[in-house]
């Protein structure tokens, strides 16, 4: 089993910036592609991005490309989310989760591939 913990969430103006971490325990954390996904009221889950087990491959929705940035650091157990130019239209929860991976560059888009979820941290961006 694995256990998430997302935190670094908040209330930001527009044009600002916050960086979320996943903190990780339970199994070992480089075996796992790590994800974000985010859920705004009234919509259905949606993919941000994804990371593989060893840090090499990423991938992010297209409309995100260049404002976010995901990352992790095996040695701490943790995966990161780096927003910028936030708009109120990023305002949502956000979820972490952890995709068993056979191998390096496995990098699951959708959310029943992943295993473990955290709790989630809710991005609130103001006009």
């Amino acid at each position: 089993q694995v256990q998430l913990v997302e935190s670094g969430g908040g209330l930001v103006q527009a044009g600002g910036s916050l960086r979320l971490s996943c903190a990780a325990s339970g199994r070992t954390f480089s075996d796992y592609a790590m994800g974000w996904f985010r859920q705004a009221p009234g919509k259905e889950r949606e993919f941000v991005a994804v990371i593989s087990r060893n840090g090499g491959r990423t991938y992010y929705t297209d409309s995100l490309k260049g404002r976010f940035t995901i990352s992790r650091d095996n040695a701490k157990n943790t995966a990161y989310l780096q927003m910028n130019s936030l708009n109120p239209e990023d305002t949502a929860v956000y979820y972490c989760a952890a995709a068993r991976s056979r191998t390096y560059g496995y990098t699951p888009r959708w959310a029943i591939d992943y295993e473990h979820w955290g709790q989630g941290t809710q991005v609130t961006v103001s006009s």
